[in-house]
């Protein structure tokens, strides 16, 4: 059984700002470093480029990649994004546990948490300022980076590959996808060549080009090493997974294939020290294409919105819900009015379709209903107590609302468990704090080694229901699984710090 995941994910802002909870947070890759005084630069740059560049020649099978002609090629279409923003404005500092190289260190003096920095003892404002990566786009000055580059900026300056630092305009950026799109006023400038992120697979060979620790043009290859990788922070983004060396300041720099086209934007990475540990993770080009339309249209970007929370199912969870094999998307929770409730979705249900798209993992669906057009009514295939039905739903849009639920308080009068824990009854206030119709108790004591402390449950947690039967008090929960089968996992619906998922508990 599944221990309860510690890991968190810590996406660092500017200047590497580290929210880590656990030993392997992700870190966003922002380098932050002092900018030399401004060069003066003409407003208008409109010096010659060369068009769009042809695709670099693949590599043969079974060969190393020749990389040189892909590197010279789109070198000079890849810039460095310098943001000057006030502190607590989205741009921390560096983060306590970074352990920088003496030889790199020099690229962070004078920057909040360095010697020399603006420390700023007497508790006034203070400026801080950091680095990013981007790409160019368009002749006409549109550059693509991340939203955690620019995010909280006071003024952005693009650096281009002919050494010209320029003024950017920050057209839009869209949180969810991590997508910014900037605007240099410039003319003739190099671009590069978008490619189909749908046509990677696993082993593929790829390169990253940026500025890492402010060190512009450079670049790592490695190859893809999953897909579809879901994160655990709140995006709608399946992110495609390297073993490029990416790091602080390569965040919005482009991914590219062997033929010299973008495939991704570089934008996170698992990391204990800040820096590259072997895995980092790309938001898929045709994502980002779809955000960058919306943002150079009207600034902002329109999502589909189902209002439900989603798990995957496991091994275990299937064998409770009586599926053949573990697939789609599990529904732990309905939102009160949304569309899957009009529709008739319940908790328990497995979404294994939504309109034209297959949803093998609960990390489909998202982007499937985030695309779909305000308005438009998507017949959603379920899996109910093991039978396949299909129910229309009108996607309505998603607002900017976290839509968590308030972690419950204590209770008292305790009942002992079968399964080795404790747990007592829901006060009504309590049941409308976490939003429930009655059901619902809450875990007082969870013996150590027992069946649900195996399974992940913890002080403090609601049990809602199990095996889709709702639980309105302790002695109810004790009979419904005394009444359950010996070794056949329970599908236990919970709320843990907040969120609505299903867990499964091994009876002994």
């Amino acid at each position: 059984m599944f221990k309860r995941n510690k890991l968190a994910l810590a996406t660092g802002l500017l200047g590497m700002a580290v929210l880590g909870v656990a030993a392997l947070p992700v870190l966003a890759e922002t380098s932050t470093a002092v900018q030399p005084a401004p060069v003066p630069a003409p407003a208008v740059v409109a010096a010659p480029a060369p068009a769009p560049v042809a695709p670099a020649a693949p590599a043969v099978a079974g060969t190393l990649p020749e990389l040189t002609t892909l590197i010279k090629q789109n070198s000079p279409a890849v810039v460095s994004v310098s943001v000057e923003g006030k502190a607590g404005g989205g741009m921390g500092g560096l983060p306590d546990d970074l352990e920088l190289p003496p030889e790199l260190e020099r690229f962070f003096r004078g920057m909040p948490g360095m010697e020399g920095g603006d420390g700023n003892d007497g508790g006034g404002k203070r400026s801080s300022q950091a680095m990013g990566s981007g790409f160019i786009i368009s002749a006409d000055g549109y550059i693509v980076t991340n939203a955690h580059v620019v995010e909280g900026a006071k003024s952005v300056t693009v650096g281009l590959g002919d050494k010209h630092d320029v003024p950017a305009e920050i057209v839009g950026m869209d949180k969810l996808s991590d997508i910014a799109l900037l605007k240099v006023k410039a003319d003739n400038l190099p671009v590069v060549q978008m490619g189909d992120s749908k046509a990677l697979e696993v082993g593929q060979w790829v390169v990253a080009i940026g500025a890492p620790f402010g060190l512009d043009h450079t670049a790592t290859q490695g190859i893809v090493s999953a897909l579809s990788r879901s994160l655990p922070d709140g995006t709608y983004v399946p992110f495609i997974q390297t073993d490029v060396a990416v790091n602080p300041g390569n965040s919005g720099g482009p991914l590219f294939d062997l033929n010299g086209r973008v495939v991704g934007v570089n934008s996170q990475i698992y990391s204990r020290s800040g820096g590259y540990m072997g895995i980092s993770f790309s938001i898929p080009i045709n994502v980002a294409k779809n955000v960058v339309e919306q943002l150079k249209a009207k600034g902002q970007v329109s999502r589909g919105w189902l209002g439900v929370g989603i798990q995957d199912v496991s091994q275990e969870l299937a064998a409770s819900f009586n599926l053949s094999k573990p697939q789609g998307a599990l529904v732990g929770s309905v939102e009160p009015g949304g569309p899957a409730d009009k529709a008739g979705i319940q908790a328990g249900d497995v979404i294994i379709g939504f309109g034209s798209g297959e949803v093998k993992s609960a990390s489909d669906l998202p982007l499937l209903v985030g695309n779909t057009p305000v308005g438009t009514k998507v017949p959603v295939k379920i899996l109910r107590a093991g039978a396949e039905k299909t129910l229309d739903v009108s996607v309505d849009e998603l607002a900017n609302a976290d839509g968590k639920v308030s972690k419950p308080q204590a209770a008292t009068d305790a009942n002992q468990g079968v399964l080795g824990l404790v747990v007592n009854d829901l006060t009504e206030a309590e049941r409308r704090s976490n939003q429930l119709r009655g059901e619902g108790v809450m875990v007082q004591e969870v013996r150590s080694g027992g069946a649900a402390d195996d399974a992940g449950l913890s002080k403090g947690d609601i049990i809602v229901s199990v095996n889709n039967t709702p639980i309105h008090s302790a002695d109810e929960l004790k009979s419904v699984v005394n009444a359950s089968p010996a070794g056949k996992p329970l599908a236990m619906l919970i709320i843990q710090d907040g969120q609505t998922r299903f867990i499964a508990v091994s009876k002994p």
